[in-house]
């Protein structure tokens, strides 16, 4: 069965990373340039891990990190946040919200598969 990962991040560049980061795995992936466009395909697709930018306009990370975690069928989805900034605060906030782990931009497509692992047991498609 294939793992569904959905990409919330305003940068097509991100995306396109994250796409490419997934390939060799058996991987569905959805893709939302903000976090409304993200809750609504979250909510449809029940991903099995959410990758999700904290500066988006339209809707934060953070703040749809706040209504996944206050939605109980969507409060137990893993999610890896991708950050700009590696300031304390920050880090914390979304630590103490609930997030599996984060990663500072940039960043490799291996860190992420790397990370993904952790939660997930991804398989290279044969």
């Amino acid at each position: 069965m294939a793992y569904k990962i959905l990409t919330v991040d305003d940068s097509k560049t991100i995306r396109m990373i994250v796409k490419k980061a997934f390939k060799p795995y058996n991987c569905e992936l959805f893709e939302g340039e903000n976090g409304v466009e993200g809750l609504a395909i979250a909510a449809k697709e029940m991903p099995d891990l959410i990758i999700l930018d904290i500066t988006m306009p339209v809707m934060t990370g953070i703040e749809m990190l706040g209504k996944l975690k206050a939605e109980s069928a969507l409060k137990d989805i893993p999610v890896i946040m991708l950050t700009a900034e590696s300031g304390k605060e920050n880090v914390m906030q979304i630590v103490k919200m609930g997030v599996k782990d984060y990663i500072v931009k940039p960043f490799k497509g291996e860190q992420l598969i790397d990370r993904a692992k952790n939660i997930l047991k991804l398989r290279p498609v044969e």
